[in-house]
């Protein structure tokens, strides 16, 4: 690979330069309390709201998997990039119960829908599941990233990286991370354009890699008997993963709950699920093309996700190389960015703030920022811990979410569509899926070690797509049943929490709250998505 030359360089300076301007900016506000710090004063538009649910979503390991997905025959992973519809359900279905509830977290609202039994689990949960999975992934990935680009030690490339990002989150709070992420969404979404751009010219554009790779291969609907990618368990599985991590997970909720109203709250997640659209053309495409070169003789690489920082270093010109380069630093730093301000509003907010109840708001900013302290911290120790896990772990880790995501799911979905479903019920789905999860992955790891005609070894055996869908349907089945075995919720304890419950008042109030312009957007992206199931069908 071409190594980055002084204007590429020149390019990463302005980069940081910005990033420093835009967090001394925000850290001469003044964060007035814990609203301020953690939500940036719910005071945020639009357009910012909807580039910090896409800056959040995209981390460098995101970039350069999505890429290595298209070189490496794992189309039908393409799935999971085109869940904007799923984006289009936070603000049209969820949203407007989160901002109604007036509550800081995830955790917070299932108090206020169920009990505290359901908050605590989902906040300890929530934290040690960030901190095992999505930190340390992306610190690991990212560091490698780094390392590759600039040509500096992976430890160097990884420790800078943290600490940079969270000293900007620790002394910014919720506003340095939201506005850092839409300069971030910007400089990414204009590097990776700019090499498909140049890309699909070097390649002779789309029919000529069509010819090349064969339709076959750009086919993102396998046979339901596929055993890696059955379309059934495929487009389940993917969509209950969507909704627990677009509609439930605090890493993406905590964006839209800064907005200055539902109103914007809802159009940042139109905007934002239009930029969800994206990473198709992005960072799958390119991947598609490096595997058209290395099919031509005209491009080298040893693995797929060595595609992307290798068609980088090989076509853009000087400057761009450096763009790029910039823009997956934005993605690691805006991924991090968001899981340390996450993880430390859900343990001041949840834990600190539920023990003790009376603490000033002041005091609660500072444990914030001690708790965001720890989790860099604890973060960085993690990284010797990633390097040494073999490839099959941390293939695992990917997949973990499929197995945390259907109680989760199952539990908002049936908490805001169905009253009858109580506290008991959401409690006990909570801890059994829970378990379920972590024993699923227990068997998985050593399924090697049991008879393979044992029952041990077909359930740790079994497509991780088929199971978290016949998953689901189990968390769905026990928290319905839990339910009407158990006491009925009270009418008063469900006012504007479920659609049954809903006042006129504030049905009027949320039909305000858009216009035709906001229905025509979401109905195109509809759209678009299925424009892209289309295309992408092998013919």
């Amino acid at each position: 690979m071409k190594t980055l030359d002084i204007f590429d360089w020149m390019t990463i300076v302005v980069y940081f330069l910005a990033i420093a301007g835009i967090v001394l900016w925000v850290i001469r506000k003044k964060q007035a309390g814990t609203e301020d710090y953690f939500l940036a004063g719910r005071n945020v538009g639009w357009f910012v709201v909807g580039a910090s649910i896409f800056a959040s979503n995209i981390g460098s390991e995101h970039v350069v998997g999505l890429a290595g997905a298209g070189a490496g025959d794992k189309l039908p992973m393409l799935i999971y990039e085109i869940q904007a519809w799923v984006v289009l359900m936070l603000g049209w279905i969820f949203l407007p119960f989160y901002a109604r509830s007036g509550v800081f977290t995830m955790p917070e609202f299932l108090e206020k829908r169920f009990d505290a039994r359901s908050r605590w689990v989902l906040s300890i949960f929530s934290i040690i599941a960030y901190i095992l999975t999505k930190i340390s992934v992306t610190i690991y990935a990212g560091g490698i990233v780094v390392a590759a680009l600039l040509g500096i030690n992976f430890w160097v490339g990884a420790l800078a990286t943290v600490v940079l990002t969270g000293i900007y989150t620790v002394l910014g709070g919720m506003r340095a991370v939201v506005y850092t992420e839409a300069l971030q969404t910007v400089v990414l979404i204009l590097g990776a354009a700019a090499l498909t751009w140049i890309g699909l010219d070097e390649v002779g554009g789309w029919r000529s890699i069509k010819e090349t790779v064969t339709p076959e291969y750009l086919n993102m609907w396998r046979a339901a008997s596929d055993p890696d990618f059955p379309w059934p368990a495929l487009l389940i599985t993917s969509t209950i993963v969507g909704i627990w991590y677009w509609c439930t997970d605090q890493y993406i909720v905590q964006r839209t709950l800064t907005a200055k109203n539902i109103k914007e709250g809802r159009r940042g997640t139109i905007f934002g699920a239009l930029l969800k659209l994206l990473p198709v053309f992005l960072f799958l495409v390119p991947g598609i093309i490096a595997l058209t070169l290395k099919m031509r003789g005209e491009l080298e690489w040893d693995r797929p996700d060595e595609a992307f920082p290798v068609l980088m270093s090989n076509l853009l010109p000087s400057g761009l190389r450096g763009l790029v380069a910039a823009g997956l630093m934005a993605a690691l730093m805006s991924s991090l960015a968001s899981v340390f301000n996450s993880c430390s509003t859900l343990f001041t907010v949840d834990i600190y703030k539920k023990l003790r109840p009376h603490t000033p708001d002041k005091k609660l900013v500072r444990i914030g920022q001690g708790a965001t302290v720890i989790i860099v911290i604890t973060g960085i120790i993690w990284i010797p811990i990633m390097a040494n896990i073999s490839g099959v772990l941390y293939e695992y880790l990917q997949s973990v979410q499929s197995y945390i995501a259907p109680p989760i799911a199952a539990v908002f979905l049936l908490g805001i569509f169905y009253k009858r479903i109580n506290a008991t019920g959401a409690f006990v789905t909570l801890i059994s899926g829970l378990v379920i999860a972590a024993f699923r992955i227990i068997l998985e790891l050593f399924k090697d070690d049991f008879d393979q005609g044992s029952m041990w070894y077909a359930l740790g055996n079994m497509n991780f797509l088929k199971f978290a869908a016949w998953f689901f349907l189990l968390c769905v089945l026990l928290l319905t049943i839990v339910s009407w075995l158990t006491k009925k919720p009270t009418e008063s304890t469900l006012d504007n929490l479920t659609f049954q419950t809903i006042t006129e008042e504030e049905k009027q109030r949320n039909k305000s709250s858009y216009n035709w312009i906001d229905i025509l957007a979401s109905v195109l992206i509809v759209g678009i998505v299925i424009g892209i199931m289309i295309f992408f069908n092998g013919k």
